[in-house]
C-alpha cells in the first residue's frame, strides 16, 4: 500500500502562481505538480541515479558498457557542483 505524506512548505508567491497555472493548463493537481518537480530535482542531484540513467541510455543505444568509463563518469559527477 502506498501512503502519501502531507507537509507544509513556504515558497515565493510568484513560484506558487506559476505552479498553479501549470496545474490548470495540464489538468493536474497541485500535489502532482510539486511531487513531480521534487522527484526530478532529487533525481538530478543523486549521482547514482544520473549514472544509472546514462547507463540505460548506453544500453538502449546498443553500446557495450565500459567499467572504466562508468567509474570516471561517476567520479566526475560526484565532484561536479550541481
Amino acid at each position: 500500500m502506498l501512503f502519501n505524506m502531507k507537509t507544509a512548505v513556504s515558497i515565493p508567491d510568484d513560484l506558487f502562481e506559476l505552479a498553479e497555472e501549470l496545474a490548470r493548463t495540464t489538468k493536474k493537481s497541485r500535489s502532482q505538480i510539486f511531487s513531480k518537480a521534487l522527484r526530478e530535482y532529487v533525481a538530478r542531484h543523486d549521482p547514482d541515479a544520473v549514472t544509472e540513467a546514462l547507463d540505460r541510455v548506453v544500453d538502449e543505444a546498443g553500446q557495450p558498457s565500459d567499467t572504466f568509463v562508468s567509474n570516471v563518469a561517476r567520479r566526475t559527477l560526484e565532484h561536479t557542483n550541481w
